[in-house]
């Protein structure tokens, strides 16, 4: 192969897919994406699948309310069905430190539109029945939130992309980037040399290396998070809300007959490793019987590993280089990627068309590190 293109994309996640939608949808001809194994099959497919716009910053909780709407009409617009469970989102509080947060943020969200607020624990507990109120100060509370399949967006993009002329390569790594003085020549890849004067690094726990090839350092680091899934509940519950203790990090919903759940592990390293291990569950079960014991008494069935793509102030990395001409990315997402993913493809075709985004993004440059201007934020899971 020895081709030409407008942009191309590396990296055939949510994030990937969506910025070569939009790239083609706003009439940007011969965008192409290249993945090196199959669509969706890195952190994407891996994901929990929450979508919120319950944040601490201004910026997520923009994005995060601009991807729900896109969310909300996939289906209808691209004939996909995602899976979409509006049940909202469910933190649990357990420290005064946490309840004075969260009030910041709810006052934040709430003026920005997102209909967030706070109750009570007792409240709480009727929305998750499975949970156990002790210790338990507040919650906050969005009934917008919920969750969906990852994969299902990625594919729906992607058709959508290819449907405007957008070429998909599937199984093709990106090897390389060419450079002329600080000008972007052309892409390497295992199916040969794509010239370009646009490169978009949406590459998720691997935009490092992709970042390296054109001399932009993107500060983003892989970390394994890991899934639990269990047996059915004897009493299903699809409206359960996606809930999250937060002094501890556990969170579930529901997927299918049982539940998806998982938790941050403080014991694992940064590194590309997603086999699954046993090494998280005393500290998961210890966070279940706190808070919410019920869970204890249901068998795993199965789980999976990905990578969360970890900046240092654990906040996303949206821009364009200025080191090298027409070098965009959208990475390091820490765990909001995915949610985030029809909004950032927005952004990244208005960047690549010089038009004004719907929001500003330039406090996400990765250049904030070296201005000592880190953006963080406070809602993580």
């Amino acid at each position: 192969m020895n081709t030409q293109a407008s942009a191309v994309v590396i990296g055939g996640g949510v994030m990937g897919a969506s910025i070569a939608y939009h790239l083609a949808a706003a009439g940007v001809r011969d965008v192409v994406l290249v993945e090196r194994d199959e669509l969706a099959s890195g952190s994407t497919s891996r994901a929990a699948g929450g979508v919120r716009a319950q944040f601490s910053d201004e910026l997520n909780i923009r994005l995060g309310a601009r991807s729900l709407e896109a969310f909300g009409r996939f289906h209808e617009e691209f004939g996909y069905d995602i899976g979409l469970h509006r049940v909202g989102y469910l933190f649990l509080l357990s420290t005064p430190e946490e309840v004075a947060s969260f009030e910041r943020s709810v006052e934040l969200q709430n003026s920005l539109g997102v209909p967030s607020r706070m109750i009570t624990p007792k409240e709480a507990r009727r929305l998750s029945p499975l949970i156990r109120t002790d210790g338990l100060l507040a919650a906050a509370f969005s009934p917008d939130d919920g969750h969906c399949t990852p994969e299902t967006v990625v594919h729906g993009y992607a058709a959508a992309a290819r449907a405007l002329g957008a070429r998909v390569l599937r199984h093709t790594e990106a090897t390389g980037i060419e450079l002329r003085g600080d000008r972007i020549a052309a892409v390497s890849t295992t199916l040969g040399r794509i010239a370009t004067d646009t490169v978009i690094c949406a590459a998720g726990p691997w935009s490092r290396a992709v970042g390296a090839m054109a001399g932009v350092d993107l500060p983003v680091v892989p970390l394994r998070r890991q899934i639990a899934v269990t047996e059915p509940l004897a009493e299903p519950r699809p409206d359960l809300p996606m809930t999250i203790d937060f002094t501890t990090s556990l969170y579930f919903h529901s997927e299918g007959p049982g539940l998806l759940l998982g938790m941050s592990d403080p014991e694992e390293r940064p590194g590309f490793a997603t086999d699954t291990h046993d090494r998280w569950i005393p500290a998961l079960y210890a966070a279940m019987e706190r808070r919410a014991p019920a869970l204890l008494e249901l068998r795993r069935t199965g789980g999976w590993a990905g990578l969360y793509e970890i900046t240092p102030d654990h906040n996303a990395l949206i821009g364009e280089a200025t080191s090298v001409s027409r070098f965009l990315y959208a990475t390091g997402f820490s765990g909001h990627g995915f949610l985030q993913g029809p909004a950032v493809g927005e952004v990244i075709r208005d960047l690549y068309l010089g038009r004004v985004p719907f929001v500003d993004v330039r406090p996400l440059s990765a250049d904030r590190f070296a201005a000592d201007a880190p953006r963080p934020e406070a809602n993580l899971v």
